[in-house]
């Protein structure tokens, strides 16, 4: 006897969302020797932004502190006729440009990706607002536990290695 087929499979649908609810960016300042970080969010990109990001971070950083390097990308912002103003009045400032697809020369691109982890990583979020305040969260978390970040690859744990002659693996010694 041979069964009537049952009613035919459908596949699932969800429509993706790919709108954004809200727009801005998020500008960041690293010390390397202590982990400190320090970010700000704004609306936009833009060179009095960044200029006003530069002021803030002049207030972050202490002011017995003789030198401060500020290693960016070639982003026009980073170079445009205020930031050089600001230059000027802040003579301990010293801008380095990176070299064009270097990145990895930069310390707080590593950094990057940790504050993603914390403040992005599988939420999701209705408005900018939101992103904010789960970035300014993951900064605090993060300057609460800061450790010296080591610019490098992670080193794996390897097996302790054993003194003395060495040995052929699998080979029993007499």
């Amino acid at each position: 006897m041979v069964k009537p087929a049952g009613p035919k499979a459908q596949r699932a649908k969800q429509e993706i969302d790919y709108g954004r609810r809200g727009r801005g960016y998020v500008f960041g300042a690293f010390r390397p020797a202590t982990g400190e970080a320090f970010t700000a969010p704004y609306a936009g990109r833009t060179t009095a932004n960044w200029v006003d990001f530069l002021g803030q971070v002049e207030g972050w950083i202490n002011a017995d502190v003789a030198r401060v390097y500020a290693v960016v990308d070639n982003l026009n912002v980073h170079s445009a006729t205020d930031v050089l103003l600001f230059a000027l009045a802040h003579p301990r400032w010293e801008f380095v440009f990176q070299p064009k697809y270097a990145a990895y020369l930069n310390l707080i691109e590593p950094w990057w990706k940790v504050l993603r982890s914390l403040a992005l990583k599988g939420r999701r979020f209705e408005a900018w607002p939101e992103i904010e305040e789960a970035v300014q969260r993951a900064t605090a978390y993060w300057n609460e536990h800061k450790h010296p970040f080591v610019w490098g690859r992670r080193r794996r744990h390897r097996p302790a290695r054993r003194s003395g002659v060495a040995a052929v693996p699998n080979a029993a010694i007499n």
